[in-house]
């Protein structure tokens, strides 16, 4: 088995989520292991590991600030990138081309770094371990495993730890200098939307209408008209107070089995609605009722229940699973290793997952047999759904970590499933703050740059 390491994901890359910084770890990961993100992500200054060929006497590269970066600095960070692009089959650029561009990376972390620590930013030696802990969960070993493979491939566990501690500075810096500067306005929002349908105001929409008839006979007086009318008129002014429409369904509709419903006609194209009830309610906002409507039939009170746009889907999945917290009983090598005793139990039919789960589990799904339910994306930590994702309908995963634990997952079905009006905007809010957090990262890396003294000194062999 290979001792070598390798990163998942470019160098560089830079998300926020939710105001708070999650920058992509690039730690090597062990060749060997299932590539899984860590539970806290940190930032991209990584040492290389160390190279056995003969090297030239050392020198200076460059100068940043007052902090040197020298030539064996720089030639092992080169050929760990080569060696994380050639294991993500990509196509291996010219030497002299990724020296520089690795090169600059380095300059901009040492940057960063300095200005966290000029700054006051300290980052303890818990929160060192904690990421320690997450590094070794990422390559699926344990703690004592990642240092020994660390020690095999000649990198010093204290170099390893400062190199967590710079990821970690360049995170909380990265967090304060652009939280701020990050916002995003429902005017963003919407101009996404419009910018997603081709500019068009509204996209065909879906919508859920509830209503309450007052059938009005065909041979109907103008006192019994006008006495319908009246008890419309209550009604909808009992809606517009904040009453249950449920509720109102049940005592004042006609329509037929209106009140097993609560009204509800289900969600629909609009031309699948009588074009009355379409102009009644296409300005209503959800939850909103409309005004009285004449119909052949009689009175109606609408109240719009959901909206969505057409076409606009998710794929949600249902699957379940077992969960064993490692604790000073149980490690968490013999928690995978009971996992894939389990695992080989059901791949050959000798037991059943939900009985399984009900007797083993330590997750409050264990009562459930271990179902999750319908779920969406980003409800689980990325470490269990990137797993569960890459999953076939009734496939069983081999154990895998996660920040809770070792898991067995199996994935029972998918579907696709329609946004709802709320559910676009959350979507459309979350793609808009990434897009400015890019802008606003590469304009902040800029101007951190520009105002560093930088020297360039000998070129790198």
């Amino acid at each position: 088995m290979t001792n070598s390491f390798t990163c998942p994901r470019p160098l560089l890359r830079h998300t926020l989520a939710a105001g708070a910084a999650a920058l992509t770890l690039c730690w090597p990961m062990l060749a060997s292991a299932q590539a899984l993100r860590p539970a806290t992500q940190l930032g991209n200054a990584a040492a290389a590991p160390a190279n056995t060929a003969a090297r030239p006497a050392d020198f200076i590269v460059a100068v940043v600030n007052s902090e040197p970066i020298t030539n064996n600095e720089l030639r092992a960070h080169v050929l760990r990138t080569e060696q994380q692009i050639s294991q993500q089959g990509a196509a291996m650029p010219p030497r002299d081309i990724l020296t520089r561009q690795v090169l600059e990376q380095l300059i901009q972390e040492k940057i960063q770094v300095q200005m966290a620590q000029d700054s006051g930013i300290k980052i303890d030696d818990e929160a060192v371990q904690v990421a320690e802990q997450n590094v070794a969960r990422q390559n699926q070993v344990s703690v004592t495993d990642l240092r020994k493979r660390l020690a095999q491939d000649g990198i010093p566990l204290a170099q390893f730890r400062d190199e967590l501690r710079s990821q970690l500075l360049q995170a909380r810096l990265r967090e304060r200098e652009l939280d701020a500067r990050v916002k995003v306005s429902e005017a963003d929002i919407d101009q996404f939307l419009r910018d997603q349908r081709g500019g068009a105001e509204r996209a065909p929409q879906e919508v859920n209408l509830a209503q309450v008839l007052i059938a009005v006979p065909e041979q109907a007086t103008e006192a019994q008209v006008a006495a319908l009318q009246a008890r419309a008129t209550r009604v909808l002014q009992r809606a517009k107070s904040g009453e249950d429409f449920a509720a109102l369904v049940l005592e004042f509709s006609d329509a037929p089995k209106s009140g097993q419903l609560g009204g509800q006609m289900g969600l629909r194209s609009a031309d699948r609605y009588p074009q009355l009830f379409v102009d009644a309610t296409q300005n209503l906002r959800v939850g909103e009722v409309s005004a009285i409507v004449r119909s052949g039939a009689g009175f109606h009170v609408l109240k719009v229940v959901e909206r969505a746009e057409a076409g606009l889907t998710i794929t949600q999945s249902h699957a379940r699973h077992i969960l064993l917290r490692p604790s000073a009983q149980l490690s968490e090598n013999a928690a995978l290793s009971r996992l894939a005793e389990m695992r080989q139990r059901l791949l050959t039919g000798k037991a059943d997952f939900a009985t399984l789960a009900r007797e083993s589990s330590q997750d409050g799904s264990a009562a459930q047999g271990g179902d999750l339910g319908w779920v969406g994306p980003g409800q689980f930590v990325p470490e269990f759904e990137e797993a569960m994702d890459r999953l076939a309908v009734n496939e069983i995963s081999p154990p895998l970590v996660s920040r809770f634990g070792v898991h067995l997952i199996q994935m029972l079905e998918r579907r696709k499933v329609q946004l709802s009006d709320k559910e676009q905007r959350e979507l459309a809010r979350n793609l808009v703050r990434e897009k400015k957090q890019d802008e606003a990262f590469l304009t902040w890396t800029q101007d951190l740059r520009a105002r560093a003294y930088v020297e360039l000194r000998d070129a790198p062999q």
